[in-house]
């Protein structure tokens, strides 16, 4: 799924081929959003485990968030990519995360703000 900008979603959360991923609390249908194409190949992961390239989580709440971040923070490798996506103010979802929510739980936690 491109969006308005044009580029894949895989694209712009940085798959590449070859690379460790685990998603935790996304979508069932998350692979298929991606629509990565065929020839990037990803290691996907039931379970976390130690030297994870690429988490993608998914939370509604602060409390939730900050468990799942100092549960994968140091399952990364030095240079791997923890992803956080939260419900939309419009989805109707209740959620008390916001950008700031973010990085007051991650920044504390040496992870950095892209």
């Amino acid at each position: 799924m491109a969006g308005y900008s044009g580029t894949p979603l895989w694209k712009k959360l940085g798959y590449k081929t070859g690379m460790s991923a685990f998603v935790n609390g996304g979508p069932k249908n998350y692979r298929s959003l991606l629509a990565l194409p065929p020839d990037l190949q990803v290691e996907w992961l039931t379970h976390p485990k130690s030297d994870i390239e690429f988490v993608h989580l998914f939370a509604t709440s602060a409390s939730e968030l900050k468990a799942k971040l100092k549960s994968y923070r140091y399952k990364i490798v030095p240079n791997g990519v923890i992803w956080v996506s939260w419900p939309k103010k419009s989805s109707g979802v209740k959620t008390d995360i916001t950008e700031d929510t973010i990085r007051e739980v991650a920044l504390p936690m040496g992870l950095v703000d892209i």
